[in-house]
């Protein structure tokens, strides 16, 4: 099981955080962060379910981190494994986290997915989904995993797709030209890019695209 207590900083005081598994006890909270981080009009069948948060629990509890200030849980994060092919790296959101229920874990893979991460509003100053990333990275030297996985939304993407192919709207991103709220972050996180995946996920703001990300396990 993971746990680790840091120290985050909202300004200049420091605030003590935790960070460990969730489990059943965290469920209500669990989908409360889903409140608070997908308003309407985001579809509430979209936010994580009990059985889903269940299966999280069952299948791969050491994936499946949220963080707590306070006592309070303030953000999380869920993975699964995969089996990664360099060679077939074209997927969907839906095909690799199964509808959030990851049954396709696969304790045999190489690679860590990152299917969803959020940090509840009133928290995000304190440079809390940086940590949860983090952590994730110690779960990838833990299990000798190759790397980590996740495709990032392009939010930005929307309002300069009439002129720029979604290839094009990433390279202005890592050339500092633009700056887009999630792949900004990964990028500070120490993600790398990978390749542009179309129909990753139905998205209106990244036009359906995503930016598949990796972290590579520099032990290996």
């Amino acid at each position: 099981m993971y746990y680790k207590e840091i120290y985050v900083f909202d300004g200049e005081r420091p605030v003590k955080a935790v960070i460990r598994n969730y489990g059943p006890q965290d469920f209500d909270g669990m989908i409360r962060i889903q409140q608070e981080c997908f308003p309407p009009p985001y579809p509430a069948e979209l936010w994580w379910n009990r059985e889903q948060l269940a299966s999280h629990v069952e299948r791969f509890q050491q994936g499946a981190l949220c963080v707590e200030i306070g006592g309070q849980l303030a953000g999380s994060v869920t993975s699964l494994i995969v089996d990664y092919d360099p060679q077939h790296a074209e997927h969907t959101w839906e095909e690799v986290a199964d509808q959030g229920y990851i049954r396709t874990h696969r304790p045999d893979g190489n690679a860590l997915y990152v299917i969803d991460i959020a940090v509840r509003p009133a928290f995000r100053k304190l440079g809390l989904g940086k940590w949860l990333l983090f952590s994730l990275y110690d779960v990838v030297v833990e299990l000798k995993l190759d790397r980590l996985l996740g495709a990032g939304r392009m939010p930005g993407y929307q309002a300069h797709a009439d002129r720029l192919t979604a290839e094009q709207y990433v390279d202005a991103v890592l050339a500092g030209e633009l700056k887009d709220p999630v792949l900004t972050f990964l990028l500070r996180c120490g993600r790398m890019p990978v390749q542009v995946l179309p129909d990753y996920l139905e998205d209106e703001q990244s036009c359906n695209y995503a930016l598949l990300m990796e972290w590579r396990n520099p032990f290996l």
